[in-house]
């Protein structure tokens, strides 16, 4: 035999040995078609959203004067006033006690209208809104802890996985196409 030859057909021998090798680790040591998932935690993030809130309240508010110089008041005290000091003098002292009587009584007059119109109130319901701050929580993702050929690994996700990951070549599938109709 010659020498070539049969180095072609050793080197034939090895390369066949090499692949049978190869070929029953594999068959022996399948690649895992799938990651199994250990643990899943959301990622969250929080934000601030605006929000009307609104409320029907009791309001007191006062009506409106129709008199608003208690010139009614003031009248009627002067006279009722004047009436009754011109009953108390006598002589030249019943027109002093007669004027006294209608400042006294204009004045009481006029601060009893006052009264009366500041106590003269109503109530009525108005809504009344404002704005609020309130804390959304949305998912942005999804931390997974996963064990692969009996090693635990982490990898983040924007969907949350089910029991398994799919495997192809060694590689996690992390974004699977759907399933074809």
């Amino acid at each position: 035999m010659n020498k070539g030859m049969l180095t072609g057909l050793i080197a034939g021998a090895v390369l066949a040995t090499a692949a049978g090798a190869i070929g029953g680790y594999r068959a022996l040591h399948p690649e895992p078609k799938f990651a199994e998932v250990i643990e899943v935690t959301e990622v969250t993030r929080d934000s601030q959203v605006p929000k009307e809130v609104c409320a029907d309240v009791a309001v007191t508010r006062q009506r409106p004067a129709q008199d608003q110089k208690q010139i009614l008041g003031t009248v009627a005290g002067a006279v009722i006033g004047g009436v009754v000091g011109h009953q108390i003098g006598g002589g030249s002292g019943k027109k002093i006690a007669t004027a006294a009587g209608a400042v006294a009584g204009g004045y009481a007059g006029n601060k009893t209208q006052e009264r009366m119109q500041a106590n003269d109130t109503y109530t009525t319901t108005e809504r009344r809104c404002h704005t609020e701050q309130e804390t959304k929580t949305e998912v942005i993702g999804y931390d997974v802890r996963y064990r692969l050929r009996g090693e635990e690994h982490r990898v983040q996700m924007d969907h949350r996985p089910g029991e398994r990951i799919p495997v192809v070549d060694g590689q996690l599938v992390l974004n699977p196409e759907p399933p074809k109709p």
